[in-house]
């Protein structure tokens, strides 16, 4: 018993060294960058992302081509919120000795970069993702494939040892426990591997922590072994999209993701070698941790229309300075998508430094049809590209619908397969947009939809069917009144209530251009003094419901050339 507490106290010794001294309960938190530019574009953002949730652990991929400079600003800061910062390389042909030269030119830039660098830019450690699975060898010749691996961890682990006081780690598959070592029947090669590092991270891509399928059930031999050997493990989640819900947090989410992995110490504490968790990787994290920011914390939203799409060109200084001097924090813009990606970064950019979210939008009557969801997919694909290639500053943070087919003769001749069609549309348009979480997607409604049953199933008016699908509705509430029959609040009344009851969002639009269909629809003849009364006196009627998140202006330029 003596020479077993012993054990202990040396195996708890040994990885407090190696991932830094911390109570008892402190883990290290760790997380991937793979895109190396992004510490340049959104440093503040990602260094404010790991204070957040208590990463203490990154690692960064280099890109050898970027000067020594790139790196040095950002590991001091990162080293000044107590974040070490570990260069990860890899590619499933790292395991083939053809490509030994690969890993070894990482550990020569790394020991190279650090000879140049103080003490607080100093790259901590290397780290490998080498996944030799993935070849077409691993089929037809995994023998030899393993044994050249072996031969590639080996030199590349003895070359990063005369490089300085770097830790050496690599990810595995939670699965490789079941695979023997070449030479070593004996021995699974998931300990021969956890035997070469000083840290493992295991794989252990699952979204569920019990079960026979869970994440304890399935990295209990690794856990045996690494207590064995002394050495220290990280599980390893994913919450990128992989095609198989099982394997990663995307459809939980981040929250639930979080919620597991704080329970991992009362499964998993009872192993010395248990000495954290890390998340794969950071910018998908950061995506599904995006919560939804309108409104604003603390304030109501004020939205408006931009539907010139030339203006955001044009007099983008002008839509910015009329935005702040009307309070609006919300843009939903029309785009010209023949127009290259940087014509809007500027304005997008200056907009977010503002405090004013921008929103994509697009519509026409014809977009509810089937034979037009192409149309849909095209702003949704050319949003999800576009904020893909700038920076995070510079991103759209939703894209807004406006679909008015009733305005269509086919309306009046087949309304219900007009909402068939648009529903399928609109499904589609929710699907595809969440390919990138931190999209919000929105819609306008008319108010008075609700009169109008959802296909297939009667009971449901479509207004609430369609307000279920989206992130928020934009009800278009046009009305110069809040109080009264007819006003703003008793159009939206219904609609209100049923969001509220779901956790969905509103916003309410009201109109400024003039209008032929009645006196009461425009603040066109009232005003904006008179529209800024009737929307705080809307305000005051409707934020008693969770559901209500502000009010929007139609549009700019009726805004801009209204009468006081």
């Amino acid at each position: 018993m003596k020479a077993t507490r012993i054990y202990v106290c040396l195996l708890c010794l040994t990885i407090s060294f190696l991932f830094g001294f911390s109570p008892a309960d402190k883990k290290t938190k760790a997380t991937w960058i793979w895109q190396a530019e992004l510490i340049a574009s959104e440093k503040q953002e990602i260094l404010a992302f790991c204070r957040q949730n208590e990463v203490t652990l990154i690692y960064l991929r280099i890109d050898m081509e970027q000067p020594y400079e790139h790196y040095r600003q950002f590991i001091r800061d990162a080293a000044a919120d107590g974040i070490e910062v570990h260069a990860v390389g890899g590619h499933p042909a790292w395991a083939l000795q053809s490509y030994q030269g690969n890993m070894l030119k990482l550990v020569k830039w790394v020991k190279a970069y650090n000879d140049s660098a103080g003490q607080a830019e100093q790259i901590k450690g290397i780290h490998l993702d080498v996944e030799p699975y993935l070849l077409p060898q691993w089929e037809s010749d995994q023998t030899r494939v393993l044994r050249e691996w072996q031969k590639n961890v080996r030199t590349f682990v003895a070359e990063a040892k005369q490089a300085g006081d770097l830790q050496v780690s690599a990810a595995i598959a939670f699965w490789l426990d079941s695979i023997p070592t070449p030479d070593q029947p004996d021995v699974p090669l998931s300990k021969w591997l956890i035997e070469q590092f000083d840290a493992i991270c295991i794989m252990a891509y699952r979204d569920t922590l019990e079960g026979s399928n869970g994440i304890v059930a399935l990295v209990e031999k690794e856990m045996n072994q690494a207590d064995e050997l002394g050495k220290p493990v990280l599980i390893t989640v994913n919450i990128k999209r992989t095609g198989l819900d099982l394997e990663s947090y995307a459809e939980e989410g981040a929250a639930e993701m979080d919620r597991q992995l704080k329970l991992l110490p009362s499964y998993l504490g009872n192993h010395p070698s248990y000495a954290g968790t890390a998340v794969h990787d950071y910018r998908n994290w950061r995506m599904m941790s995006a919560t939804p920011t309108v409104p604003p914390a603390g304030e109501h939203v004020r939205g408006m229309y931009v539907w010139q799409a030339e203006q955001l060109v044009a007099e983008p200084d002008e839509i910015l300075a009329f935005a702040k001097q009307n309070g609006v924090n919300l843009l939903y813009t029309r785009l010209d998508l023949d127009q290259p990606f940087a014509v809007y970064k500027d304005f997008v950019r200056q907009a977010h430094a503002a405090g004013i979210e921008v929103h994509a939008m697009g519509g026409h009557p014809i977009w509810a049809l089937s034979e037009n969801r192409g149309r849909i997919m095209r702003l949704v694909k050319w949003v999800q590209q576009y904020n893909e290639s700038v920076s995070a500053d510079e991103r759209f943070r939703g894209i807004h619908l406006d679909i008015e087919p009733y305005v269509m003769p086919i309306w009046q001749k087949n309304k219900d397969e007009v909402l068939r069609q648009w529903m399928g549309n609109i499904e589609a348009f929710v699907t595809e947009t969440k390919k990138d979480p931190s999209l919000e997607t929105s819609v306008d409604l008319a108010v008075w939809l609700d009169n109008s049953p959802t296909p297939g199933d009667a009971a449901t008016p479509f207004s609430h069917w369609m307000i279920s699908q989206l992130d928020h509705t934009t009800l278009m509430a046009f009305r110069n009144h809040a109080e009264g029959a007819g006003g703003i609040v008793a159009v939206v009344k219904n609609k209100i209530e049923y969001a509220s009851e779901i956790d969905k969002k509103l916003i309410v639009a009201v109109e400024m251009k003039e209008s032929h269909e009645g006196h009461y629809v425009s603040f066109y003849e009232k005003g904006r003094g008179e529209m800024n009364r009737q929307l705080e006196l809307a305000e005051q009627l409707l934020e008693k419901y969770p559901a209500y998140q502000g009010n929007a202006v139609h549009a700019y330029d009726y805004w801009k050339a209204s009468r006081e």
